[in-house]
């Protein structure tokens, strides 16, 4: 069994160096239509490193020739294919912009934003590269309304949205997670005005009570009462918006604990 074994590693070894031997020849040879004929025929076995390396070779050589075309087309495919996603994207671009009245134009605008998307980090990390890949895609559909590529293009605005969702949630949450309420409070409300439609918008608005009830909790005593008062006039809002929410039960402690310290300071005024 090991002789076996070894018999094909060995076979698998020679094989290797058969291929890459042959490669290397195709490498350097001085004539660009076998280049170009060979990484034809690298792309559509899917040995997407092979074919992106000649074609990146015959590229200044074929500018402005018919081959130029599908080549520029297919090492951006190349590209992608082995996930280097900002190259991808600019090869795209440059098709598109080189080549817009091509049968390919229309794959490329979609590839191009797609790649950005692709190439975009979690919602944990800077979503510059997501916001331009939306802005992207949404152009796609602007310019190809009916395009076959609408429905993934649909799902990349999609998810896109709800990755700026997350983060932009992230990131006024970590306010109050700071104990930095009256920033938090702020924060929170321009989430809730720029994600309007968000699936955290009832915890947004949770924690808005939350920070409130804190902020009033340590301020000095001459603002005490008009931030127990914010407590109770929010929580108002809140309980008609979501009377069956989650997060009521500590809601209404705080907008009980809130009513208790006005009437305390309503008596000590008296």
């Amino acid at each position: 069994m090991r002789i076996r074994s070894s018999g094909l590693i060995l076979f698998l070894i020679l094989l290797l160096g058969v291929s890459c031997s042959k490669f290397r020849k195709i490498e350097k040879n001085p004539d660009w239509r076998v280049k170009y004929e060979a990484a034809l025929r690298y792309y559509d076995k899917k040995d997407y490193y092979k074919a992106s390396v000649l074609f990146e070779q015959v590229m200044p050589i074929i500018r402005g020739l018919p081959e130029a075309e599908k080549a520029q087309f297919y090492l951006a495919n190349c590209q992608f294919h082995e996930k280097l996603y900002l190259l991808a994207s600019e090869q795209f671009k440059t098709f598109y912009e080189t080549y817009g009245r091509s049968s390919l134009a229309e794959e490329a605008r979609y590839m191009y934003a797609y790649s950005l998307f692709r190439s975009s980090p979690g919602s944990n990390l800077d979503q510059t590269g997501s916001i331009e890949a939306m802005a992207s895609m949404q152009e796609f559909l602007n310019r190809y309304p009916n395009s076959k590529y609408r429905d993934q293009a649909l799902d990349v605005i999609f998810t896109t949205q709800d990755r700026l969702d997350q983060k932009g949630f992230d990131n006024a949450k970590q306010y109050y997670r700071m104990r930095q309420y009256k920033a938090a409070i702020v924060a929170l409300r321009n989430f809730q005005d720029n994600f309007p439609d968000s699936k955290h918008l009832e915890e947004a608005r949770f924690l808005i009570i939350a920070s409130q009830y804190k902020l009033a909790e340590q301020s000095i005593y001459s603002k005490q009462r008009e931030r127990y008062q914010e407590v109770v006039s929010t929580y108002i809002d809140f309980i008609d918006r979501y009377p069956s929410s989650a997060f009521l039960k500590e809601a209404e402690k705080m907008y009980a604990e809130s009513l208790e310290k006005l009437n305390k300071l309503k008596n000590l005024n008296s």
